[in-house]
């Protein structure tokens, strides 16, 4: 289901993110060298209310290079998570918009270059749907801050630095390239990760990690 609708407020907020969204975007890709390798694999069992322990918050700049047998996008994005809500906003490398992907209580909204909306109750149905390919969203918002989603079961390879090198879960598997590097009282979090889904790669590269 779509509508098409005229929001400029919400044209204008894609419009002013794109300037600063574009500098991350054209940054270079440089090699990363390889984190140690497996010491340890723990396998993880779902908690039985996993709405008690949500994805802490951050605010985060950063690219995203999608490729399947169908297709392949590269671009920037600037994603926003909160316990209560998503803001997701996609770029192209020159930093155009190409989608606004908002998720709260009510279902997941994704809203287009074109300004149609379109709903659902989860964004990868709606991502796969509207865009051709699948965001993990219900995962990723565990997985971009290097560890697991409490809400199904879960195989963690860990290094010797106690850091998550790899993860598999819900038919996922996501592996860590890179961590940035420890800020005052915060452990490291991941700056490159790949994951994968049966012919679908994603591997996205955080610039700016602004964790709450």
């Amino acid at each position: 289901m779509w509508l098409r609708i005229n929001q400029q407020d919400i044209y204008g907020k894609i419009l002013i993110v794109c300037v600063f969204a574009w500098v991350s975007g054209c940054a270079t890709l440089t090699p990363q060298a390889p984190i140690d390798s497996t010491i340890k694999t723990i396998l993880t069992e779902p908690v039985a209310d996993a709405q008690t322990v949500p994805a802490a918050d951050f605010n985060l700049l950063g690219r995203i290079f999608i490729q399947d047998q169908n297709q392949s996008f590269s671009g920037s994005f600037r994603w926003q998570h909160l316990a209560i809500s998503d803001e997701i906003l996609l770029f192209t490398p020159l930093g155009q918009a190409v989608a606004e992907i908002s998720k709260n209580q009510d279902g997941v909204r994704l809203i287009t270059s074109k300004l149609e909306a379109f709903y659902a109750n989860d964004a990868e149905s709606l991502t796969e749907e509207v865009l051709g390919w699948r965001l993990p969203l219900n995962g990723l918002q565990y997985w971009i801050q290097g560890t697991h989603s409490p809400a199904t079961a879960a195989e963690k390879d860990i290094n010797n630095k106690d850091q998550v090198i790899a993860i598999r879960q819900d038919g996922w598997k996501i592996h860590y390239s890179s961590y940035a590097p420890a800020q005052l009282n915060q452990p490291p979090l991941p700056r490159v990760l790949n994951l994968i889904y049966e012919n679908l790669k994603i591997r996205l590269v955080v610039d700016d990690w602004k964790a709450e």
